[in-house]
């Protein structure tokens, strides 16, 4: 069976039964390069780099998702609906908002608020709350804990915006114990959820909202090695 998409041209087999998907296409090249044994390329479409390789006698594909619900919804929509993976984790940087976060610190997203509006194509009856998987949540804040790495679990905010007009609409998700801001992980959590299948997001406090800067350049490549080290232990076979 031709089981390629407009977006992404692998092969039946080609993709490993957990994905991980970092926003950037080249992050998952790196990853690709830096930790997997045997990668092979398995897309190259509009430039959405997909690479499948072993990482401690484990198959695990990475793939980039592109920024945004609407992307992230295609690709992980696919990756389960027409390749059959189970379990998909996003590897991605996040605005905090608490002030006991510190830049670098990992955020393990239990749930996702979001201001989207994807979840109204479920017509659901009322509000619907996007949530991880217990079990790769669990598993992370494991491998977390193991390798002392600072981390919290709690709220994401998947946001349509990245350049907020108000920023006090921000300061309402704070007061609701919102950990931080990314733009992804809430459509992930749905279509996981539809398709009963696994997600969980892990993000790495790039930058603390309200304050000027971001993480330094001498920092990142660092703490996202953390990040991208937490989610390969995670992965599942």
């Amino acid at each position: 069976m031709n089981t390629t998409t407009p977006h992404n041209s692998a092969a039946p087999g080609e993709i490993a039964g957990t994905v991980l998907m970092p926003g950037d296409p080249l992050r998952a090249k790196f990853i690709a390069e830096e930790y997997l044994e045997h990668a092979q390329c398995f897309n190259t479409i509009r430039g959405m780099l997909g690479f499948t390789g072993d990482y401690k006698g484990k198959r695990v594909s990475v793939m980039g998702s592109g920024m945004g619900m609407p992307s992230i919804g295609i690709y992980s929509y696919e990756l389960y609906s027409v390749y059959d993976v189970k379990s998909i984790i996003r590897i991605g940087t996040a605005g905090g908002l608490q002030p006991t976060l510190r830049l670098g610190d990992l955020l393990i997203g239990m749930g996702a608020c979001t201001d989207s509006n994807y979840g109204a194509q479920y017509h659901l009856p009322g509000s619907y709350a996007p949530v991880a998987s217990f079990s790769l949540l669990r598993k992370a804040v494991e491998v977390a804990e193991r390798r002392g790495f600072s981390y919290q679990v709690g709220n994401l905010l998947s946001s349509d915006v990245f350049y907020c007009d108000d920023m006090e609409d921000l300061a309402k998700w704070k007061k609701m114990g919102v950990l931080g801001v990314e733009m992804e992980a809430a459509a992930l959590y749905m279509n996981a959820a539809r398709a009963g299948k696994k997600a969980l997001a892990i993000c790495t406090v790039s930058n603390l909202i309200g304050e000027e800067g971001f993480l330094p350049v001498e920092k990142q490549l660092e703490t996202y090695r953390t990040m991208i080290e937490v989610a390969l232990e995670t992965a599942e076979e």
